[in-house]
This record gives C-alpha cells, sequence and structure tokens, in this order.
C-alpha cells in the first residue's frame, strides 16, 4: 500500500507542477506546500508576468496556480495526487475561508465566500461556470500559454478570471474538482473594500455572456434591494437558500452556526456592495498596487 501511494505521488509530480507567486520583498512560507513547488517572484512586472515565466519553464501536462496566503496545500497535494484527471483543460477547485476569531467582519466575510463558492462551483458543474479563483486552479500548461494574449496584462491582477473568459470562448473543457485549500480572512474592514473595490473596477472588462449577466444581476438585485424593501426580503430568501445548498454540498461548516450572521449580511450586503462597485468605478484607472495583487 505505502508502495501504491508513493508511486501515485510521484506520478503527479510529473503531471502537475504547483506554482506560487508572491510580492518582491517577501518571502512565501514554503512549508506550507508541497516540495515541488515553484516559487516566483514578481520582480515588479506584475503577477501575470510571473505567471507566465513560471508556466512556461514547467514541464509537465498541468500546473496547479495557488496564492501565497493559502493553507492546507500539502493536504490538498496528497489527494490530488490520489485523483485520477480525465484531461480536461481546466479543473476549477474550492476556495474557502477559514473561521478567525469569531469576529463580526470576519463572520460576514467567511459568509459572503461561500455564497460566491457555492456560485462558482453549481455554475461550473453546469458547464457555465461564472468565477474562478487563481488560489486554487489547476489548467494545463499548453492551454494557460495559448491564454497569455487574452489575460490583459494592462490590468494588474484578474489573470484568474480573464483565464476563464478564454478557456470559454475557445470551447475548452472545464470541470470542478471538490478539493480545498482555505485562505485567511482580511484583518480590517478597509482591506475588505480595498480588495471588493478592485474586483469592481475590473469587471467591465469581462466579456463572458454568463459572467456579465451574473453581474449584472447581482448589482440590479442588491440595487433594487436599498430601493424596494420587498425586493429585500426575496434576496434574502434566495441568499438563504443557496448558503443551506452550500452546507449541503461544500464543506463550508460556517454557515451552519451562523443564521443570525447570514441574515445581517444579507440586510447589510446592498450597501456594501454599492460601496464598493462605486469604489471599484472610481478607482479603475488608478492602480494603487504596482505588483498587480
Amino acid at each position: 500500500m505505502y508502495r501504491q501511494v508513493v508511486s501515485a505521488i510521484h506520478a503527479a509530480m510529473e503531471s502537475i507542477t504547483p506554482i506560487v507567486v508572491y510580492r518582491s520583498g517577501t518571502e512565501p512560507d514554503k512549508g506550507r506546500y508541497p516540495d515541488c513547488t515553484v516559487f516566483a517572484e514578481d520582480e515588479g512586472k506584475g503577477k501575470k508576468y510571473a505567471l507566465h515565466k513560471a508556466v512556461s519553464g514547467a514541464e509537465s501536462e498541468y500546473v496547479w496556480l495557488l496564492d501565497d496566503d493559502v493553507n492546507g496545500a500539502r493536504e490538498c497535494w496528497e489527494r490530488l495526487s490520489e485523483t485520477a484527471l480525465d484531461n480536461a483543460d481546466m479543473y476549477i477547485l474550492p476556495l474557502c475561508m477559514t473561521d478567525g476569531g469569531g469576529r463580526l467582519i470576519e463572520r460576514l466575510q467567511q459568509l459572503e465566500y461561500a455564497g460566491i463558492q457555492t456560485l462558482t462551483m453549481l455554475t461550473a458543474e453546469k458547464g457555465r461556470a461564472v468565477m474562478c479563483s487563481g488560489a486554487n486552479l489547476l489548467v494545463k500548461r499548453r492551454c494557460w500559454l495559448e491564454s497569455w494574449q487574452d489575460l490583459h496584462t494592462e490590468i494588474p491582477s484578474g489573470d484568474d478570471m480573464f483565464l476563464l473568459e478564454s478557456f470559454k470562448r475557445r470551447g475548452l473543457k472545464i470541470e470542478t474538482l471538490p478539493l480545498t485549500v482555505t485562505i485567511e480572512p482580511q484583518p480590517t474592514l478597509r482591506g475588505l473594500f480595498r480588495q471588493r473595490m478592485r474586483w469592481a473596477g475590473k469587471a467591465p472588462s469581462y466579456t463572458d455572456k454568463d459572467i456579465r449577466r451574473c453581474g449584472m444581476a447581482v448589482v440590479l438585485l442588491n440595487l433594487f434591494s436599498v430601493l424596494v424593501p420587498p425586493v429585500w426580503l426575496l434576496k434574502l430568501l434566495m441568499e438563504l437558500s443557496i448558503l443551506r445548498r452550500a452546507c449541503q454540498r461544500y464543506p463550508f461548516t460556517i454557515i451552519r452556526h451562523s443564521f443570525f450572521h447570514a441574515i445581517l449580511l444579507s440586510l447589510l450586503y446592498p450597501w456594501y456592495m454599492l460601496v464598493c462597485l462605486l469604489g471599484g468605478i472610481a478607482g479603475r484607472h488608478r492602480t494603487t498596487d504596482s505588483n498587480g495583487f
């Protein structure tokens, strides 16, 4: 049995290369990742260019894209090494948020992320993915390189979503794998707003119909929730239904203990989303992060 496990791990190492891009001037915690991980420093040019250099230098069929702040990569690698891949061009893997100290800001982030990841996985399972995350994404190396011209190198960050658009436009095979890594909540409300504003700022560049329709539906639903109270009640029922499905399908255990927080999030989220949207549009042409993260 031991020899079989070792053989499977060796086979995975030959077919998959984990890649972690980290910021210039920082040092990643290499002990959190598989021994065969390639660590690529952005060198001040941006995350996309660092990824291109690392992916170009890999010799494996697949590259496993990770962020430098994920947890559980080693455990996920052991499960990945035992998984039979069916030759899809992209595998979208779940990304969960850890349960921090239980502060309200952390609870709201965890619940928001659970909803985002549920939407990600359910739409991907139906063949019309509207989201993915470069913090836990398995793609064919050749296909990633062929998408390079679609990654909008003039826009900092966003390589994951632009990559998804490129794969969908070219009709490549996209599937899901239930192999989860985790990230920590943003420590401050200001940090959370900055991250979400950056998301909103690049959204107008998306061209995929599924992504644009989903984004427009979210914006309109939240806008009408602010203007028309009965719409807020409808939104609450929809979100609780989605979170319930998340409990059944994916390991977002935070939801099971946070019904009150889920209601509070649904009440606050329209205002929070509108602030992020306006801030993202206002700062779209002003790059605050020269490293492209």
